[in-house]
This record gives C-alpha cells, structure tokens and sequence, in this order.
C-alpha cells in the first residue's frame, strides 16, 4: 500500500556514506575525530540528498500516485464480483498489485545503484587520503585533498540525478501503461 511504497521509497537511509571510512583511531596528528570536516562531508551529504528526495517525491506525486489510484480501483473492482471465488478475488488483487510493485523495485533497484556508485566513489576519497597521509603529506593538505574529492564526489553524482529521473520516469511509464487487467 501507499505506506509501504512511501517507506521504500524513503531517501532518508539512501545517503549514508561516511567519507571517512569511520578509521577514527589511527594518528592523524592529535585530531582522532575524522579524516574530512565533519561539517563539510555532512552538508555534502544534505546537498546531494536533497536533489534525491526531490527527485523521489517528484515520481511520487507525478506517477506513483496514480498508480496506487488504480491499484485500489482495480483492486475494489475485483472485490465487487460477487460470482468470484475468494481464491478469484485474491488473484484478482494480486494482479492489481503487479505494477507498483514492479514500480518499486525499478525505484528501489535505481537507488541502491546510485548508493553505490556514491559509496565507492566517497571510499576512493578515503583511500586518497590515507595515500596522502601515508606519504607524509600534512594533516592540512590531506583534509583539503579529501574535501576536494568528497565535493567532486557530490557533484559528479548530483549530475546523475536528472538521467536517473528522465530513466526511472521511463521505466514508470511503461510500468504504468503495461497496467493491470482488470476484473
């Protein structure tokens, strides 16, 4: 039901990427807390997961609506047939449901891809500063190489945003036309 969609299709946990790593006990010249500004990687994080939850509550209310509207059309007319079995109805209902579950997974599956592709990319930005670190750099330069690459990290997957939407309102609408059969 709508809840259910709406609670997968909640960005909040889609965005969680420490850049750090988490390594919060390695030397780092007295400052054991993070690799990154905690502050900066964080409002990276809120930059890019308000283009995400713009984008899903943009799906929600343009095409996952609708669909649930026909679900529970569908799904009331097959509970009117009063010749059909409890079994028939259950299909019935069942047939109903097909589309925005598929709905949900195409978002679901999206979503956990561009996860990620983010997680990899923030992983590469620690291994970046670990490298620098390793190789003598100051704690100063190290910080300011990993907050070079956490933004570009942000940014790079912020320009994703509009070709994942243009392909999951894509996959919606073929979802949607493809419908249930009624009855």
């Amino acid at each position: 039901g709508l809840g259910r969609c709406l609670l997968l299709l909640s960005p909040a946990a889609w965005i969680r990427a420490d850049p750090s790593g988490g390594d919060t006990d390695r030397d780092t010249g007295g400052d054991t807390d993070r690799d990154t500004d905690p502050d900066m990687a964080a409002e990276e994080q809120r930059r890019l997961q308000r283009a995400v939850d713009g984008m899903v509550q943009g799906l929600e209310r343009e095409q996952i609506r609708n669909m649930q509207g026909k679900m529970f059309r569908c799904s009331a007319d097959c509970c009117e047939n009063a010749h059909a079995s409890m079994e028939q109805v259950h299909q019935c209902i069942e047939r109903c449901h097909a589309p925005l579950a598929k709905a949900q997974a195409a978002v679901t599956g999206e979503l956990e891809r561009f996860q990620n592709r983010l997680q990899r990319c923030m992983m590469d930005c620690n291994d970046v500063g670990r490298d620098a670190f390793d190789s003598g750099a100051k704690e100063a330069a190290v910080r300011l190489k990993m907050e070079s690459c956490v933004t570009k990290c942000v940014d790079d997957h912020a320009g994703l945003v509009p070709s994942m939407t243009r392909t999951l309102k894509d996959s919606l609408a073929s979802i949607a036309t493809s419908g249930p059969a009624s009855g």
